[in-house]
């Protein structure tokens, strides 16, 4: 929507395919019960009109999905979007005219258009994964995914339900289900860190300070690390262990309960150092067997394998205790894997569990999956596919060398899912529109990012993520979670500020690492 906005503005001619029936993305699909945003609404908002900024006003501090959708609306009306988006269209071949220069796309709808240049918006979380778990097709009862839940009300009464699934989705779903299903059955391969969302009714008082800085805060987030202004959560000055441990415990507790992901910001060196980490975790751990009175199953929701913030850490409201309930099971598929889906259920390698609706938060073919869906085809016929067999590779996450005039907003290689996405989504939009303003105004017709600086920040975005905690977590932030994908730290996990001054940088010397003709 931003893209559509910005490229109105400066007098291009635009037409958005859009696969979802209304706009808002995320929020137009993920309509399962308990979906909400995890960062703070103030700041999951656009930034690029002050009236729009001042005119919406939130109910909560993690806002839900009905206002999410309510609010992606809005700014679809305000701004009179809606005109050139073409609703209920999915995009199926993407070809560049290397003659002509021009991109030609067809859609399932019969569509056959040229553009000069394609911008993929895509998001990072679209590609929906259903693992293929043998007999699915033969189930007899209702099965959902997360990602694309029916708009009208799913009733789970009395029904013996299945979710699959145990990452950020499953445990804002788990609970919401455990309150009507006759008996849920957790489907857990592995744990997840869970800290509370101690979400509130969003504060007047607080909104309207916000508000009366909002050009400060979003110059802040766009400088920080992670695209949040968190300085009024107070950011840490000294290390773990440059503390004592009783003090290094109070802080922890006080952290833990204020708004979240403020945890993680309680000393410098959570994520670069792995005793500082095993604390830090431990103590979560600890949190975690408060919580829950079986130990067994307790100990079960722990996670063990990986250091704390090596995988999203997720937001939970009374997820843990939903563990208590005599109608919801844990079963542990780490250790008694599942062997197929019945007529009648799920089979495990030592049992089967009867159900009548499964529901399966099992993520998306995170970040490239959405983008090799549409499989473009670049110069001399390569295809991205091809291209990206041995893993993706961009220039800033914002162009592919041998893909000219095509732009990827929050691709592999930029900040993407590790930032404020909304942060990430503006700032990759402006500068995709400035770029393409240059090219206007000095008589260029292609862009095109080099092989040479395409393999430089490749191999940066490679070093800084194989540096990181990121490596130590077998997560979808590496393709983990799809059979056959290759294995690397696909966002760039620099930093948001860092990746800003690069992306500035670049620009400021007539696009460097690019070519123009």
């Amino acid at each position: 929507m931003y893209m559509l906005y910005s490229a109105r503005q400066v007098g291009m001619k635009v037409r958005v395919f859009e696969a979802g029936e209304g706009v808002g993305g995320t929020w137009f699909w993920n309509r399962y019960p308990g979906a909400r945003v995890d960062g703070d609404s103030l700041s999951y908002s656009y930034g690029f009109d002050d009236a729009l900024q001042q005119e919406w006003s939130w109910t909560e501090v993690h806002a839900p999905q009905p206002e999410l959708l309510a609010y992606a609306n809005h700014v679809a009306d305000r701004f009179d979007l809606r005109r050139d988006v073409q609703f209920n269209t999915t995009v199926t071949t993407a070809r560049w005219d290397d003659p002509g220069e021009r991109w030609a796309i067809e859609t399932d709808c019969g569509d056959r258009v040229t553009a000069r240049f394609l911008v993929t918006a895509v998001g990072c979380l679209s590609a929906v994964n259903v693992p293929p778990f043998t007999g699915l097709e033969r189930f007899n009862g209702s099965w959902y995914h997360t990602a694309r839940w029916p708009e009208a009300k799913v009733d789970f009464s009395g029904q013996r339900v299945g979710v699959i699934g145990t990452g950020s989705t499953g445990i804002q779903v788990i609970p919401e289900i455990a309150k009507s299903a006759g008996h849920l059955h957790v489907f857990q391969r592995t744990p997840h860190f869970a800290v509370p969302s101690n979400n509130r009714p969003m504060d007047p008082d607080w909104e309207r300070k916000w508000k009366a800085e909002y050009s400060r805060h979003r110059q802040v987030a766009r400088g920080s690390a992670g695209g949040h202004d968190f300085g009024h959560l107070g950011l840490p000055t000294k290390g773990l262990f440059e503390v004592p441990m009783e003090e290094c415990q109070q802080a922890l507790e006080q952290r833990w309960h204020r708004q979240p992901p403020s945890f993680m910001l309680t000393f410098t060196d959570i994520r670069t150092n792995l005793e500082a980490n095993a604390i830090v975790a431990e103590f979560v751990r600890n949190k975690i067997r408060g919580r829950v009175k079986d130990p067994v199953t307790a100990e079960l929701l722990c996670p063990k394998s990986y250091p704390i913030g090596a995988k999203r850490i997720c937001l939970e409201t009374n997820y843990y205790e939903t563990f208590n309930r005599a109608n919801v099971t844990l079963v542990d598929v780490m250790t008694d894997p599942i062997q197929e889906i019945t007529e009648n259920g799920v089979r495990t390698r030592s049992a089967e569990y009867h159900l009548e609706t499964l529901v399966f938060a099992t993520g998306f073919d995170a970040i490239t999956g959405p983008l090799l869906r549409i499989n473009p085809v670049g110069r001399a016929g390569i295809s991205l596919t091809d291209k990206w067999d041995a893993g993706p590779r961009t220039y800033l996450g914002l162009m592919i060398a041998g893909f000219p005039n095509l732009f990827t907003i929050t691709g592999p290689g930029s900040p993407s899912v590790l930032a404020n996405v909304i942060t990430a989504i503006e700032q990759h939009v402006e500068w995709i529109t400035t770029a393409i303003v240059h090219m206007r105004d000095y008589g260029y017709r292609r862009m095109e990012a080099t092989m040479v600086a395409e393999a430089r920040w490749a191999d940066h975005v490679n070093e800084v993520g194989e540096e990181s905690i990121y490596r130590y977590g077998n997560s979808w932030y590496r393709g983990a979670n799809i059979p056959g994908k290759p294995r690397t730290v696909m966002p760039y996990v620099g930093g948001m500020g860092v990746y800003v001054e690069k992306c500035e940088e670049v620009a400021a010397r007539g696009y460097d690492g690019f070519v123009l003709n």
